[in-house]
């Protein structure tokens, strides 16, 4: 019994140590050392990537300036199964960054295509790299509709004050 235990300690702890070894990012200090990127060009320097929108099929996304309070409602619930484990609604930091202010320091296809392409945009989005050296964890691709991602995001308006 006692081995187990041992063992069972072991192996969490090898892993977590081999999942930052395996999330870090060797050329970030390259990157720094060359000098920033342009707005119109992401840290792997390719000038087709809008870091404003993100990577996947969100664009030009048009957002109400009045809070749907249905999706908002229904936001909640899927954020509560999928999001609030890790992340807080306060500034504050849990795994992931707090929530308040979100959709003020983010435009909505960019919060859109993040939710829903989760991957491609820690890969290739700078705001996304420069999060995850702070949180130290890989968000995970939570599957998400495009409807249930649409509800999460006018969940974070509700949480930023929008009525």
């Amino acid at each position: 019994m006692f081995k187990t235990i041992i063992m069972k300690k072991f192996l969490i702890i090898s892993s977590l140590i081999i999942f930052v070894f395996a999330c870090s990012n060797p050329d970030a200090n390259n990157d720094a050392a060359a000098g920033s990127t342009s707005s119109s060009t992401n840290a792997k320097g390719n000038p087709s990537y809008d870091p404003d929108r993100g990577e996947g099929k969100f664009k030009d996304v048009q957002i109400s300036e009045k809070l749907d309070e249905e999706k908002a409602a229904r936001g909640e619930k899927v954020s509560e199964l999928k999001c609030l484990s890790c992340h807080k609604l306060s500034d504050e930091r849990l795994v992931g960054p707090g929530w308040k202010g979100t959709t003020v320091r983010h435009r909505a296809d960019w919060l859109l295509n993040f939710m829903t392409n989760t991957d491609a945009m820690i890969d290739k989005d700078p705001k996304v790299q420069a999060m995850l050296e702070i949180c130290m964890v890989r968000m995970p691709n939570q599957n998400l509709t495009d409807d249930e991602a649409f509800e999460i995001y006018e969940f974070m308006r509700k949480n930023d004050g929008v009525e």
